[in-house]
């Protein structure tokens, strides 16, 4: 792939999701083959119009295709990712295979990433009055009862895995891992007794597409 047209990540660094993206890539291999253009959030640069046309949700991380489309939401991205580049299939490579997977990251999304992610948002200084606009503290609080109860569902889950959806490393265990690290950074330890969870993350933090984020 040339550089003059190289996909470009629109991304923060040290945001969970944008390190989703990295992961994916590296996994990959395809880190050199992307730009990476920062957006500063904490100066507000994702709501101005510039960012707003590539991205009317004004969040990040953000995909320049090779087709000159902009995709957005982490999921997708990484589809796109796993199509184009070659490597390991981190969708699967099997109907069954790509339907467990999907599940999977659905439910590590949902019942861990984005439930810590309300619960800092709502329920902790977040990332401060500027971007907080908005915020229900009962709402987060709630949140965080999730969390802790997707942490004990991906407990018992691993009991006799490896990885969290069919065979193979994939996209549900690289939202899972960075679910844990969101969850630590808000404050959220994983409970001691939860030793599946804490072995499998273990693990995996010896990946080497987690250490070249």
């Amino acid at each position: 792939m040339s550089s003059e047209n190289k996909i470009a990540l629109y991304e923060t660094t040290g945001f969970p999701n944008p390190a989703r993206i990295r992961a994916a890539l590296a996994e990959k291999g395809a880190l050199n083959q992307v730009e990476f253009i920062e957006v500063d959030v904490m100066n507000l640069e994702h709501r101005t119009e510039a960012f707003y046309a590539i991205n009317p949700l004004g969040t990040v991380p953000v995909l320049r295709t090779l087709e000159g489309e902009h995709l957005s939401e982490s999921t997708a991205i990484t589809e796109y990712i796993d199509a184009l580049f070659d490597g390991p299939a981190l969708t699967g490579s099997t109907p069954l295979e790509r339907g467990m997977i999907h599940m999977m990251q659905r439910r590590a999304e949902s019942m861990v990433m984005d439930a810590v992610g309300t619960y800092f948002h709502h329920a902790t200084a977040g990332l401060g009055p500027a971007l907080e606009t908005y915020q229900c503290g009962e709402w987060g609080n709630h949140q965080k009862q999730r969390a802790l109860a997707g942490l004990s569902y991906f407990n018992q889950h691993l009991a006799d895995r490896l990885y969290v959806a069919a065979d193979a490393f994939s996209m549900a265990d690289i939202t899972l891992f960075y679910g844990l690290a969101f969850a630590e950074f808000a404050g959220i330890d994983i409970p001691a007794e939860l030793t599946n969870l804490i072995g499998w993350r273990q693990a995996m933090s010896e990946r080497a597409c987690f250490s070249a984020n």
